[in-house]
């Protein structure tokens, strides 16, 4: 008699992880306790996980992936301290400092976005606020960007629920707003401004009609449990869009020493946010090349409908190409492909 090839605790993995995919692909998204039960898959049972993840992707987005790209459009001098980020003031990191980019320059790195597929564009300026005068300025680009092709998006920090109306009345499609981590573990990355102020703005933009994009950064020390609540939070917003970043460590921040994650770990993190927030686009941003090294083809079939391609705030991404030959190499198409 030959020995069974499939345990008891196979079985029950399976029909678990059929019961969850299928609650997901009905678009309810699990629980805190089923989350933690994703949480717990072993990493011999990881590539089950993924097909499931994959298999709730293609129920909601089909084969098509968004491609989004950044210009960092005013660099470092931030008052803030958020010990993860290379443009705070408050830390000695060797980095380009520089005021808003001119007109021209920001709307040049919009024509390349636009050549590379992409079909998104978003400017990014660093301190806790944009000025007044630098808020007219990039709100009077937006008519151009949507000249170009591209549906714009901005990150520029806490604005007023007025500051984002004049915006959307500019031609703003989308307001960019992480909120890090966890409410509970944001004190421990952050002392300058509070994790109320970061909600208050998501709600100002989701207030007067633009879609909001907020996720966060993963591997800052955080546990699983914060990142369920991240989850459990993003739902609980509404919130449309949510960037996946992975830390990378950068010298003369407080997380420097901060050892990356392990691949199957961030791999595990898309997965959970796939199956928690099945109808959410889920966008993977910062660390998806240093992290998740030779498994970062993986990213599509651990739930991921997004990215962001090209070059990063202050670390080096991916070409437009590259990123493009890697979404075909999963027979999949850019959104700008559709129809």
């Amino acid at each position: 008699m030959k020995d069974t090839l499939i345990s008891q605790s196979d079985i029950d993995f399976n029909h678990q992880l059929r019961t969850f995919k299928e609650k997901a692909i009905s678009g309810a998204g699990l629980t805190e306790k089923e989350a933690q039960l994703i949480v717990e898959t072993p990493n011999l049972k990881l590539l089950d996980l993924l097909a499931a993840a994959n298999d709730i992707r293609e129920k909601f987005f089909g084969r098509y992936i968004d491609l989004c790209a950044i210009v960092n459009a005013k660099s470092g001098a931030c008052s803030e301290d958020c010990a993860f980020c290379a443009q705070s003031a408050h830390f000695k990191t060797k980095i380009s400092v520089y005021p808003l980019l001119d007109k021209e320059t920001i709307l040049k790195k919009a024509e390349e976005a636009k050549n590379g597929g992409v079909s998104r564009f978003s400017i990014v300026t660093s301190g806790k606020r944009i000025n007044k005068r630098d808020l007219i300025v990039i709100g009077s680009l937006f008519h151009n960007i949507r000249r170009i092709g591209l549906l714009p998006c901005a990150s520029l920090g806490t604005l007023s629920k007025d500051e984002l109306q004049f915006l959307k009345e500019e031609g703003l499609d989308r307001y960019h707003h992480n909120i890090e981590s966890s409410e509970r573990f944001f004190p421990m990355i952050c002392s300058t401004h509070s994790y109320k102020e970061r909600i208050r703005t998501i709600e100002n933009a989701l207030s007067v009609g633009l879609s909001v994009c907020s996720g966060g950064i993963f591997g800052m020390g955080e546990t699983w449990e914060d990142r369920i609540d991240m989850a459990l939070l993003l739902k609980d917003l509404n919130v449309s869009y949510i960037p996946v970043n992975f830390l990378i460590p950068i010298e003369g921040t407080p997380l420097a020493l901060k050892e990356m994650l392990h691949p199957f770990e961030a791999l595990k993190i898309i997965c959970l946010f796939r199956f928690m927030l099945p109808n959410k686009s889920i966008r993977i941003c910062g660390g998806r090349v240093q992290v998740l090294k030779e498994f970062h083809s993986l990213i599509f079939m651990a739930g991921a409908d997004s990215i962001l391609t090209g070059n990063y705030l202050t670390t080096i991404g991916r070409t437009f190409a590259d990123d493009y030959a890697l979404i075909r190499s999963h027979d999949l198409l850019p959104v700008s492909h559709k129809n």
